[in-house]
């Protein structure tokens, strides 16, 4: 009984006349669905020899526009300069610093003693020749990584672009990443 109502009741709404639907709004969606929303283009495809495909690659690779070598550069702003330095140090720090962290993980599965105390008595034998050797292996990358790291934030805000700027800056960070390294490996 109570479908026959739901029944009724939804063929009485549907047959009911809807304001959408009137003759002048009629005259509209038809005119409507002639002009349509979705793009079509014809496509011709058509089959090519291999020679054919390869004349054809080498034509459009003869309109594309030919970017500079790297050798146009001045080699004391990219390579000698600070930007890719700071790269480098900081892949090696970061390498440096998962390598550790893997070998400390697994020593206890493989016998090693990389304990604190194991690691400071084994580069407490040293000699000081080597202490100072390592300990300015592992401070010259940080300290230069961290000085040109607040070059680069000055760089993010638009200060330090002009050429004699950028290659005095270069050496300021040179000198002070070795001077902050030598005295991080020899009096720290």
């Amino acid at each position: 009984m109570i479908a026959q109502r739901v029944g009724t009741t939804a063929l009485r709404r549907v047959t009911k006349p809807n304001t959408f639907f009137t003759p002048h709004n009629l005259a509209k969606v038809a005119l409507a669905s002639q002009f349509s929303a979705t793009q079509t283009r014809p496509v011709a495809t058509q089959k090519l020899t291999v020679d054919d495909a390869n004349s054809l690659l080498a034509k459009q690779r003869l309109q594309r526009p030919v970017s500079p070598h790297l050798d146009i550069y001045d080699k004391m702003q990219t390579w000698y300069g600070a930007s890719a330095w700071h790269r480098i140090t900081g892949c090696g720090l970061s390498g440096a610093l998962y390598l550790f962290g893997a070998a400390y993980l697994v020593a206890p599965l493989t016998g090693w003693h990389l304990e604190s105390a194991s690691l400071a008595a084994a580069f407490g034998s040293l000699p000081l020749a080597v202490k100072g050797g390592v300990k300015f292996l592992l401070a010259w990358p940080f300290v230069f990584h961290s000085i040109n790291g607040v070059r680069h934030l000055a760089y993010d805000l638009g200060v330090g672009f002009q050429k004699r700027t950028i290659v005095k800056q270069g050496w300021y960070i040179w000198g002070a990443s070795v001077i902050g390294g030598l005295y991080l490996a020899f009096f720290m």
